[in-house]
């Protein structure tokens, strides 16, 4: 069994074949999938999704460019999803310089107002990071806004979650673990040249967790083209042949860390 933690399945990119997709994941056996939200309407979408099949689950949250417009409203909407027992995290929430800088306050806003909803409501959090190119301005304040949102946690309440997408140095995956928080690995660990074999290296495998990003980001053999949940393998494959493991000990690793990070041993034991 496989657990992809971060997939985009109400994606357009994947509409037309839908039930194929799923399919081949469950053929695959990728049995439980986890959709991120980007805005209100795609964790509507997720939700619609988690009634069509089995083993779906949701997130709730803004994704960091999509923050730039955001109203009370909308972060009130995003608080009342959790109430939703299909939603069994607060993400994809984080920062992202990448593409516009005029805006970053108003995205540290919301990422600390998902750093506390998440720790109100006993919810992991998942985290997107992209700096602007050549720099590490967003992985900085990242973690500066974590620690800070960390220290003023009432007593008894924490924050842990998962850095989606992994791709930081070997002293960022350290921090990353000091603060409590999962490595996720998808399709970039398979990229050559990309450096996250590199920068993982001293992660212990009980804090790794598997994802695709589907549609993006697709792993060897099929980078470039549309990603899939069914791909969770691949990366699965590849992190046992990097830790000189079989398949099988890898996916049952990082799917009982799946389970217990985002509480679906609680979940399905009340169902």
């Amino acid at each position: 069994m496989l657990v992809d933690t971060h997939c985009h399945l109400y994606h357009d990119r994947l509409a037309d074949d839908l039930d194929d997709v799923v399919a081949r994941a469950q053929e695959d056996g990728v049995t439980t999938i986890i959709q991120p939200a980007i805005d209100i309407p795609s964790i509507l979408e997720a939700l619609a999704l988690c009634d069509r099949y089995d083993g779906l689950y949701a997130m709730t949250a803004l994704h960091p460019t999509e923050t730039k417009d955001a109203t009370d409203s909308d972060l009130a909407k995003i608080e009342a999803f959790c109430d939703d027992e299909r939603v069994v995290a607060v993400g994809e929430s984080g920062l992202d310089y990448y593409w516009d800088q005029s805006y970053m306050p108003k995205q540290q806003d919301v990422l600390r107002f998902h750093a506390r909803l998440a720790i109100e409501k006993d919810l992991p959090l998942v985290l997107h990071n992209r700096d602007k190119q050549d720099n590490t301005d967003s992985s900085n304040d990242l973690l500066r806004i974590l620690r800070e949102e960390q220290a003023a946690a009432p007593s008894g309440k924490r924050l842990f979650g998962v850095f989606h997408c992994f791709g930081g140095s070997p002293d960022f995956a350290q921090a990353v673990m000091d603060l409590g928080f999962h490595i996720g690995l998808g399709g970039t660990l398979t990229f050559k040249n990309g450096g996250v074999p590199e920068s993982i290296v001293d992660v212990p495998l009980e804090r790794i967790v598997l994802e695709t990003d589907a549609p993006f980001l697709a792993p060897v053999p099929h980078r470039g083209k549309r990603n899939e949940p069914g791909y969770t393998r691949l990366v699965a494959e590849n992190l046992a042949e990097l830790r000189e493991m079989s398949l099988e000990e890898i996916a049952a690793a990082t799917t009982t860390n799946a389970r217990r990070l985002f509480k679906l041993v609680q979940i399905e034991s009340e169902d």
